[in-house]
């Protein structure tokens, strides 16, 4: 979060600004073509709708309230200019705007009412700041006048959302908008993306006056873009990696948002290095590569966390060395040197000390590098690589009869391996599933709340990433407890002609928690059976069998796909999945599909939280 300054926390003064007599409200069309830098009469409501055309804003998700209303309506008036998409609930329209945002690099926009409609932005805000997502949140404020009073529906916004916001205004005087709009753009997505809150009281949504629309900004002490990286730095890199003998590059979300997928597989083949990432960080390198180790972490590959606890060079591009990839962060890569590129300052010494800390543009850091870096003498190294891959893969019981969600997935990735494919997923054992048996070989392809874990976060992700890319396949893969988090969203699939499909890996349970408790709690039932608590697995300890159903399915999730429009289908059988995928693939519009499939399965391998990779479990 940048420095505030006075518009951002105003709340010493809550009268309206001395203005003088409201104007009529411009037209429509002389809104719409109005030079930039002229001043021209328009109201506030205007004044941000045309801010956000002129900022090429092309999808805005947007439930209206008392308090957002002229600003809905200024919205009719600017017509094809910008389509606004009605999602069901604040919640499922903010994560519709990060699936967009992820999924095309441009910034998303969500638009809610004042007070319950406010606050329920806040989740999906955090979200956003975790995984430093390019985020602009709009909401209605009660008038000026009332703020501090309690009115009906008012809270206030700026004070929630202070510690999760890179920055945050409250606008109280119309002549500031254009600034305001202008400078939340240019903060949410310049140096370490973010998101940005611009809270509207309805009396500056309401008000006239002539306005400049293209402002100076007025950011002191902000300096998002990192400084050229001196070229001795990048000579120190080079040589660091010339020395080595077994080196290992570490690419997280920032490789990502930083568009250098490209200029990372170049290192990689210039330098043979063996490489992991981060669960941000999938698809930036393709699983096909022969250096690829796939990613790191508590559930990640048993041979990437050998790698990284044996090599003597660890190059960290665009991560935050996070608790879930370093355990025990002491013992992570602890006989390693480490370079730690990374364009926030206050990453770089946080949670690990590098020896090599580089401030800068990955995209341009890795230019630079690849422009003089020479391939290190590592091809005993490369070989203990390729023989860990091979002794540990990635891997589940293929001889069960039933579908495990291991094998639901890798079949998914296998018929979709050949189309423009987009998978979105909730949190818990589905995820990272997901992240081990899904291939992914582009960046950008995966959607994955990663920092705050968010259960609902996948079907109305996937429903922004659907508008962003009308005519690619579009895949929620969920499991039932994430899912009904957000279920009201299949509505909005329907209604706005947005062909989400959902796999749906239909355990009964909350299944991360249940393997929790299996291993570390005496395998006792706390309230993570979702069905009838008369269920002989809705409390107790459990001496289910690791292959095991639940023997009553609750809901019927068929049925309520098919209420809100969507098609929708059931399948167990192991030899009817390819069918049945293939069904939902080629449904024309949002598709459901209920995969029964057993609740004791465990995601592994697994590092127990605060442990180290020698004590990871692996069976």
């Amino acid at each position: 979060m940048i420095g505030a300054r006075s518009i951002s926390t105003l709340f010493e003064s809550h009268s309206v600004p001395s203005r003088p007599p409201p104007m009529s409200t411009a037209s429509s069309s002389s809104s719409a073509n109005a030079a930039k830098g002229d001043q021209q009469p328009m109201n506030g409501a205007d004044v941000l709708v045309k801010s956000l055309v002129d900022h090429g804003v092309e999808v805005l998700f947007a439930y209206p309230g008392g308090c957002s209303m002229p600003m809905h309506q200024a919205l009719t008036r600017y017509g094809d200019s910008i389509r606004t998409i009605l999602p069901r609930h604040e919640q499922g329209g903010a994560f519709a705007a990060q699936g967009y945002s992820r999924s095309t690099g441009k910034i998303g926009v969500v638009m809610a009412t004042s007070g319950p409609g406010a606050t329920n932005l806040v989740t999906a805000i955090a979200d956003a700041k975790l995984d430093s997502i390019p985020m602009l949140c709009i909401t209605g404020q009660v008038p000026t006048g009332a703020i501090g009073t309690d009115a009906f529906q008012e809270t206030p916004m700026v004070e929630i959302c202070r510690g999760i916001t890179k920055h945050h205004y409250l606008v109280t005087d119309l002549a500031d908008l254009p600034r305001v709009m202008k400078e939340a753009f240019h903060i949410a997505t310049s140096g370490r993306p973010g998101p940005v809150l611009v809270d509207m009281p309805k009396d500056v949504q309401l008000g006239n006056f002539p306005i400049d629309m293209d402002p100076e900004m007025d950011l002191p002490g902000y300096s998002p873009e990192a400084p050229k990286v001196a070229g001795e730095t990048i000579k120190q890199m080079a040589a660091a990696i010339k020395l080595a003998r077994r080196p290992v590059i570490y690419a997280g979300g920032g490789i990502i948002s930083g568009e250098a997928s490209e200029e990372l597989r170049e290192l990689i083949k210039k330098t043979g290095i063996p490489t992991v990432t981060t669960i941000m960080g999938l698809g930036a390198v393709s699983p096909d590569d022969p250096r690829s180790l796939d990613w790191l972490g508590m559930h990640g590959a048993a041979y990437a966390n050998y790698a990284v606890r044996d090599c003597d060079l660890l190059i960290a591009l665009g991560v935050r060395f996070d608790d879930r990839v370093t355990g025990k962060v002491e013992a992570f890569a602890k006989d390693a040197k480490i370079i730690h590129v990374d364009i926030d300052s206050s990453e770089l010494n946080k949670n690990k000390q590098a020896h090599i800390p580089v401030r800068g543009d990955v995209k341009d850091v890795l230019v630079q590098l690849n422009k003089i870096v020479q391939p290190p003498e590592i091809e005993a190294w490369q070989k203990t690589c390729t023989d860990l891959k091979a002794k540990y893969p990635l891997k589940y019981d293929n001889s069960f009869d039933g579908i495990l969600q291991q094998h639901a997935i890798a079949t998914l990735s296998k018929i979709t391996a050949d189309r423009e494919t987009y998978v979105s997923v909730g949190v818990g054992q589905h995820q990272m599933w997901a992240a081990q048996f899904f291939k992914f070989r582009n960046p950008r392809t995966w959607m994955s709340s990663s920092g705050l874990g968010t259960m609902g976060f996948g079907l109305p992700a996937a429903m922004g990433v659907q508008a962003a890319h009308p005519d690619a396949l579009v895949i929620d893969i969920d499991g039932d407890g994430s899912f009904q988090m957000n279920i009201q969203e299949l509505a909005t699939c329907f209604c706005e002609k947005l062909p989400v499909k959902v796999l749906l890996l239909n355990n009964q349970h909350l299944g991360m928690v249940v393997q929790w408790e299996d291993r570390f709690m005496d395998r006792n039932r706390a309230h993570t059976y979702l069905g009838p608590i008369d269920h002989d697995e809705a409390k107790g300890k459990s001496t289910a069998d690791r292959f095991e159903y639940a023997s009553d399915r609750y809901p019927n999730f068929v049925q309520i796909a098919k209420g809100y429009g969507c098609g929708a289908a059931t399948v167990k059988k192991k030899a009817d999945l390819e069918g049945a995928l293939q069904e939902m693939i080629d449904h024309k519009g949002p598709f459901l599909l209920d995969v029964e499939v057993p609740y004791q399965e465990h995601v592994l391998p697994m590092i127990p939280g605060g442990m180290t990779v020698d004590d990871m479990l692996l069976d």
